[in-house]
């Protein structure tokens, strides 16, 4: 067992190892040594995480804990850096560096063109996987904080990375800014659950959940529950890092960064970190029912809010992460009801089919020139058929049919949520059937529209051609992970093994039934969700091959709708109007009233009254002896009087 945990801290540390040295090094050595480092290091790593999955697969999970160093030792606070392998963080491990690796391989041909030096890029990619992998290794809530705080680092570095293209910079510092806002009260929790629990180490929290979980504090004239108002603090930290609605703006703007950063943050790295806090925590919010309530409520609507305004992007990327932001909003929804392994096994089968979405998509944009837009393709299948066959792979797992990944994983969340058999259980399966429906039909829109049809630029369309090896090799992976992945990890995520192959990594309160309760779904409901994605497909072959002037005449005639949902639903302008207006007043006051006025104007105004003092001085210095003869003799007169008078 030693050798399968130093296993796991290789596959931990070695991206780090190939960061450090490509960033460091690579101005030195140049690009080629750089892809080299930091690509065998990926894949050494993988073959670790591989390796320790199957070893405690095999050992039933066991929770084994790998110190590596005393980190914190403040007063009569303590905390050790240590790795933590259980069946939550070793199957993440595994996930988050299969998918990185086929990333990294993807940014070989895809940067290619790159005219400056990328062996920056390189290294940030491997610092991302490395923050992700510290994530979801940790063993306390402190360690878990540095992994998130690092995955948003890497986000911005990545983002940017075009750091000439100024709406780049801007998507790098909008993600950084509205994940400050929720990583504020994560860390609130985090130091709230440190002064209930007397612990960040994630036993010793687990442990003392019964003797806190009737205390409450007083506010405001209320008394509050101790864990919902915990609960409630690390929810709202998830929603930054998971882009759910409020805090959902830095995603579509994410797509800025290079194509091979979007697959990554949106499969495998910084929107799963929100699915991993809730299920790594699930004892906690098992304890939180009013909190839970909310997950189901925020993740439905934002499942459905992402959905429409997928349905009309023009952006080949942008309508992709909108479907990113929608799958999430499933996840959250099914952690809602305490079905925290439908989550989970969303997340994984998502991993694989989202990554080949984008990656897809970054070959058809790789073949056209960069040109994304998808109004200004079409009839590419021909000149693109391997991207066409994976994209379509793609598609049909997200739509969820049977028997591509996302069939197992998000039809088991809409079951979930009606086994619960509440309000809000019903809310979110309502309007995740009606969701499954619009995925399917976004999902065909960008098929048609990228792959069929009349090209709008046959130029450009004559010449495209496939992409390279290094670029199609990762498309059929992730396509075969996404054609197996569901069928072959059902029975142990969710099915009749689910309870042995979890061990404890996940806990079902007492009180929640769920898994239970998923095993008696009426056939309909279990089938609803198909017909509906069958549904989606077939308006979308309407709009869009047999009849393609209907979707112009809609927007034509439901022209506000059609503006609402483009504009995605205009949360990014009211935001400008409460927010960002007010802040450049607040500003701008600042900086012409107090910097320049004050801050700078008075250092300037005392050297002017300086200035104009000895000015002054300078001119009682006449230089006539007669005049200090007699500016004496008066100041004598003077002194004598008073003299005299006193």
């Amino acid at each position: 067992m030693q050798t399968d945990l130093h296993l796991f801290a290789a596959a931990i540390f070695l991206p780090l190892a190939g960061s450090v040295v490509a960033g460091l090094g690579g101005r030195l050595f140049g690009d080629v040594l750089a892809k080299i480092i930091t690509l065998s290091c990926m894949s050494v790593a993988a073959l670790c995480g591989i390796v320790t999955l199957y070893a405690n697969w095999s050992a039933g999970f066991p929770l084994h804990a790998l110190p590596v160093l005393e980190w914190i030792n403040a007063g009569g606070f303590h905390a050790e850096w240590v790795l933590r392998a259980d069946t939550l963080s070793v199957t993440m491990t595994a996930m988050v560096l299969s998918v990185s690796l086929l990333v990294h391989c993807y940014s070989l041909g895809y940067m290619s063109h790159e005219s400056m030096p990328t062996y920056r890029f390189f290294s940030y990619l491997s610092l991302f996987t490395f923050a992700m992998l510290m994530l979801v290794s940790s063993n306390d809530l402190i360690q878990l904080f540095f992994g998130w705080e690092g995955v948003g680092l890497a986000s911005y570095l990545l983002i940017g990375y075009w750091y000439d293209k100024p709406s780049a910079t801007a998507a790098a510092i909008k993600a950084f800014v509205v994940n400050r806002v929720a990583d504020l009260f994560f860390l609130v929790g985090i130091g709230l659950i440190y002064v209930v629990f007397h612990s960040v180490q994630y036993e010793a929290i687990f442990a003392a959940i019964p003797e806190i979980s009737g205390s409450h504090y007083h506010f405001l004239g209320h008394s509050w529950s101790t864990t919902e108002i915990i609960a409630l603090l690390l929810f709202i930290g998830a929603m930054g890092k998971s882009a759910q609605l409020f805090l959902h703006t830095w995603l579509p703007d994410a797509m800025e960064g290079p194509t091979p950063v979007s697959a990554l943050i949106h499969a495998a790295t910084m929107v799963t970190a929100g699915i991993f806090l809730i299920a790594r925590m699930s004892p906690l919010f098992d304890c939180a029912p009013s909190v839970q309530k909310l997950i189901v409520v925020i993740g439905a609507t934002t499942c459905f809010f992402a959905a429409t305004v997928g349905m009309v992007q023009p952006d080949i990327k942008r309508a992709i992460a909108y479907s990113t932001c929608s799958q999430l909003g499933y996840m959250f929804a099914a952690a809602g009801v305490g079905a925290y392994q439908m989550s989970v096994f969303h997340l994984t089968t998502h991993a694989f089919f989202k990554a080949l979405l984008f990656l897809g998509a970054g070959s058809v944009i790789h073949a056209m020139h960069d040109e994304q837009n998808m109004f200004r393709m079409g009839g590419l299948w021909k000149k693109l058929p391997l991207t066409y066959v994976v994209m379509w792979i793609g598609s049909l797992a997200l739509a969820g049919v049977f028997p591509f990944a996302g069939y197992w994983s998000k039809d088991a969340i809409l079951e979930s949520l009606w086994a619960a058999n509440t309000s809000v259980g019903h809310y979110g399966w309502a309007l995740g059937t009606i969701t499954a429906f619009l995925t399917a039909f976004y999902s065909w829109r960008l098929l048609f529209l990228v792959f069929h049809g009349r090209p709008a630029n046959e130029a450009a369309r004559d010449a495209a051609h496939e992409s390279p090896f290094s670029m199609a090799l990762p498309l059929v992976l992730l396509a075969t992970g996404a054609t197996v992945a569901g069928v072959l990890l059902a029975p142990f995520y969710i099915g009749v093994h689910q309870e042995q192959f979890w061990n404890g990594a996940i806990v079902n309160g007492a009180s929640n039934n769920i898994m239970e309760a998923f095993e008696h779904i009426p056939s309909f409901i279990s089938l609803l969700p198909s017909i509906a994605g069958l549904c989606g497909i077939a308006l979308a072959y309407v709009f869009y091959v047999h009849s393609p002037a209907i979707p112009a005449a809609l927007a034509r005639a439901m022209g506000p709708l059609y503006r609402f949902l483009l504009n995605k639903w205009y949360f990014d302008e009211l935001y400008g109007f409460i927010f960002v207006r007010p802040y450049k007043a607040i500003a701008g006051i600042l900086s012409k009233d107090v910097e320049l006025g004050a801050a700078e104007g008075l250092p300037r105004d005392l050297a002017e009254l300086t200035s104009d003092t000895a000015g002054q001085a300078a001119r009682m210095q006449t230089g006539s002896v007669a005049i200090y003869a007699f500016t004496m003799l008066a100041g004598l007169v003077v002194l004598l009087t008073v003299a005299l008078c006193a």
